[in-house]
């Protein structure tokens, strides 16, 4: 096969463009890991955010020259062009791609200001498309309009396994299309259906959302941030999870659930045993809601792996609880509890289990600290998805302490 940086370089030249060192650059050191391992499938990753490349954004031009490049080359196996600005043009290229390059399995184009029409023109390419397996469109405002295009999409596409429409500014109409066609598509494996556009307070998505758990037997992943999800909203979910058999990591993150919510989620987690990570972060539990949670994990549940409770006005009380259930509870591995009110009883409780090897400090996002022979917790950067919008500039990207979430359940190659 003749080299990428060759074939852009060609390309540029035949269109009478100039190239981008950026894309030179980075197609260069592919042709040195293609050399290396011509076996592998190897993925594009040009993120407009990295700080090593002086914060460069390619454009739509960039990208057209870029996919062309791309297309037949059968080492490529993904393309990540996260933060960049190929909006709606620079989609028409990716849907382009699509359609001619048989071997891509994962696409980011997260943050990249595409609109409805982006969102539509690659909602019809994934209508025929039998290779793409992972979709992150994060960030894009495809609204309502491209939202219902992606649904329409899962009726007829039986390969995407993981779709992230996260921030897209999707509708309540949107979400209640993906919730009726989830019950029907037998691929999709893991969904992100982050902060849509929601107007009243009657909480209609879970309603739907939850009738759809009840039917469908093949997700893994659910993400409901931002839903202006209650205690109603909770109570739907978990009377789906009674007789969901599938779901393993539910996130309900950012919403307004309090103490009464965990009522319903204590006693769903008696009887479900396939929930391995709960993401309940940034609620409002308090120290009920985390006692109610900790006698169930006490005495019940042995299959729920990793619970974070970051930010959930919980004090001392409520956070020794959820310690001590971890002394009877062998399969909880992974806790996350920064943004609480510590006391001294909460450091010494978790400064205990580290010590003892009861939790792992990977596992964990506080560490214990001495001063004048007192206690306290630091917070370290560990938790369920810290990298879901950014990734470190230096070091592995993917580890499993920062993407607890993932590692325990993974759904897709990549995050």
């Amino acid at each position: 096969m003749e080299k990428l940086q060759d074939q852009y370089s060609f390309l540029c030249s035949e269109n009478i463009r100039k190239t981008n060192p950026l894309i030179l650059n980075i197609l260069q050191k592919l042709d040195e890991e293609i050399e290396k391992r011509p076996k592998e499938k190897i993925t594009v990753n040009i993120a407009g955010n990295s700080r090593l490349d002086s914060g460069q954004r390619i454009t739509s031009e960039d990208f057209w020259l870029l996919s062309k490049a791309l297309r037949n080359h059968p080492c490529i196996g993904g393309v990540d062009v996260r933060y960049n600005l190929i909006g709606d043009v620079g989609a028409y290229y990716a849907a382009k791609l699509l359609q001619k390059q048989p071997n891509i399995t994962y696409l980011n184009l997260m943050f990249n200001d595409i609109g409805p029409e982006g969102g539509e023109l690659i909602a019809k390419a994934l209508q025929k498309n039998k290779t793409l397996k992972y979709l992150r469109m994060t960030g894009n405002k495809i609204e309502n309009t491209g939202g219902m295009l992606f649904a329409a999409m899962l009726q007829m596409n039986s390969s995407l396994e993981k779709l992230d429409l996260g921030d897209c500014d999707l509708g309540l109409q949107s979400v209640i299309a993906f919730s009726t066609v989830l019950t029907q598509n037998k691929a999709i494996k893991g969904i992100n259906l982050n902060r849509p556009i929601l107007y009243g307070e009657q909480e209609e998505s879970t309603v739907h959302i939850g009738h759809m758990l009840k039917q469908n037997h093949v997700l893994v992943e659910l993400h409901m941030c931002k839903h202006g999800m209650k205690n109603y909203g909770i109570q739907q979910l978990c009377n789906a999870l009674h007789s969901n058999s599938t779901l393993r990591y539910l996130d309900v993150s950012c919403n307004k659930i309090t103490r009464d919510g965990m009522v319903f989620l204590a006693d769903v987690l008696k009887s479900n045993s396939t929930l391995e990570v709960l993401d309940l972060s940034f609620n409002r539990i308090e120290n009920a809601g985390a006692k109610y949670l900790s006698e169930t994990l006490t005495s019940h549940n042995r299959s729920l792996k990793a619970l974070s409770v970051v930010s959930n006005k919980i004090e001392g009380e409520g956070l020794v609880a959820l310690s001590q259930s971890m002394n009877t509870n062998l399969v909880l591995s992974n806790i996350y509890i920064w943004g609480n009110k510590f006391d001294e009883d909460t450091c010494v409780a978790y400064s205990n289990l580290i010590e003892s090897g009861r939790l792992k400090p990977e596992n964990t996002d506080v560490e214990p600290y001495v001063v004048d022979e007192h206690i306290y917790l630091s917070e370290v950067s560990n938790g369920l998805k810290r990298h879901y919008y950014w990734t470190p500039t230096y070091g592995e990207c993917y580890v499993p302490s920062s993407s607890a979430g993932f590692a325990l359940v993974p759904v897709g190659e990549r995050l």
